[in-house]
């Protein structure tokens, strides 16, 4: 079966107008509509680099108790988390897996990495 969702842990996380702190969030395959949508928006005329913002805000279904999840969240969070989203974004999409393999530096012994980690779930 076709994974079409990716649970997933933000670095830093998403404070709220009231202090509640989003780090767990839910992220889906994207269509076509996705990317193709968001060059008609005025925004994205003005400045092309907008697109990631509206595509992650289309893409992201769920942040902590935020859902859906606005642009004005993909713009309000810190550069870390983002460029966490749009790095996720591209794995799940060019190969449909959050997971990469790597190496330890120290040993040399070869592991699966996942970096979709969900550790526990506190909004």
């Amino acid at each position: 079966m076709l994974q079409t969702e990716f649970s997933f842990t933000l670095p830093r996380g998403y404070p709220d107008a009231a202090g509640n702190l989003h780090r767990h969030g839910v992220m889906r395959l994207a269509t076509a509509l996705d990317e193709v949508a968001p060059l008609e928006d005025a925004r994205v005329r003005a400045n092309q680099a907008y697109l990631s913002i509206l595509v992650l805000s289309r893409v992201v279904v769920r942040l902590g108790t935020l859902s859906p999840v606005e642009p004005r969240v993909i713009e309000g969070l810190f550069a870390a988390d983002f460029a966490f989203l749009q790095d996720l974004y591209l794995r799940i999409n060019d190969n449909g897996s959050s997971i990469i393999e790597t190496e330890c530096p120290q040993c040399g012994a070869r592991f699966e990495l996942d970096l979709a980690y969900e550790g526990d779930d506190d909004g």
